[in-house]
């Protein structure tokens, strides 16, 4: 076991050094420069002398081995530096917004795996009859609909609902308060997208878990088990939800790590400023400095999300426990 665990966190390095490359690379592909468009919003005449000073001050005067060497080291200490862009350090632009996106995407995973592992087991057990027919509808209705979509259905329902009962249109506040502060305003400012991404995150981890469920139930030591004369409760639960859950698990964790940064129109739909939309921003200003930590940051939160998967995965199948 703790081979495993060595062997994951050694190919974290590569994985992080690859991501860092690509993302240094393709931002320098794109067409355009951040110091004229500091300088003149991407219209108008500019000094050349004052855009040379501004490509010094930022260090893109140097070769790209250079710079892309820098941006490791800086990366190892933890320093991101500053915004191209606003001139802030890029800590304190993130930290801004980091605390909205991860209190989001905890909502979003929490309501999935409420709604998905026992809808899925409820699916799986009752096969083929009206209650398996609901929940496959329910999911694949979550599937087919976009979750910015529903989220624009959701503020529709809230404003019409909101007049019809109280007079006037009531929506989500928009400036974020951490929940230790204030929890009822916070809460009726995430739960709606968090509803919203945590439906169709949901109906997938539900078809995933009906999907694991029916082929462990048609396994031999569930017939066994059947055959001893066990309850179809104990059975479920003892035997063989433990080992469908395996591949749930997995795509938990994948959702949880894309919806970190993934949020873009869902954010954009109930104007949150989260790490999407600063992702947008950044790249928009061809901010190298700030969509590179953005990038990375999601890139880490993905690998270190995929380690621990791999853990539970690796502790929860003997296989791989007692190998």
């Amino acid at each position: 076991m703790y081979q495993y665990i060595l062997k994951r966190l050694l190919l974290m390095v590569p994985t992080l050094l690859g991501a860092a490359l690509l993302v240094f690379l393709l931002l320098r592909l794109v067409p355009g420069d951040v110091c004229v468009l500091r300088m003149t919003g991407g219209a108008g005449y500019v000094d050349p002398k004052a855009i040379t000073l501004c490509r010094a001050e930022l260090g893109l005067d140097r070769s790209y081995a250079v710079q892309f060497l820098t941006f490791i080291w800086d990366f190892v200490r933890f320093d991101f530096g500053k915004s191209m862009w606003t001139g802030r350090p890029i800590l304190e632009e993130v930290g801004l917004r980091f605390e909205l996106s991860l209190q989001i995407a905890i909502m979003a995973t929490l309501t999935a795996i409420i709604l998905a592992i026992p809808l899925g087991t409820i699916s799986a057990v009752k096969q083929n009859t009206w209650i398996d027919y609901v929940v496959r509808g329910f999911s694949i209705a979550g599937i087919a609909m976009p979750s910015f979509w529903l989220g624009v259905l959701i503020i529709l329902g809230l404003l019409i609902t909101s007049k019809a009962l109280f007079g006037s249109p009531w929506m989500p506040p928009i400036k974020y308060v951490p929940i230790w502060v204030d929890p009822l305003y916070n809460l009726s400012m995430t739960i709606f997208p968090a509803l919203a991404t945590g439906y169709r995150y949901s109906a997938v981890a539900t078809r995933m878990t009906r999907s694991a469920l029916l082929e462990v139930l048609r396994e031999d030591y569930v017939r066994t088990a059947r055959a001893k004369g066990l309850v179809q409760k104990l059975i479920i639960r003892r035997h063989a939800l433990g080992n469908a859950l395996l591949p749930v698990v997995t795509i938990i964790g994948i959702e949880f790590a894309f919806l970190m940064g993934g949020l873009v129109v869902t954010e954009q739909v109930f104007n949150l400023n989260g790490l999407g939309r600063l992702f947008v921003a950044s790249v928009t200003n061809h901010d190298y400095t700030m969509t590179q930590a953005l990038v990375m940051l999601v890139a880490t939160i993905f690998v270190v999300t995929n380690f621990v998967v791999d853990i539970i995965y690796a502790w929860l199948d003997p296989r791989i426990r007692y190998k």
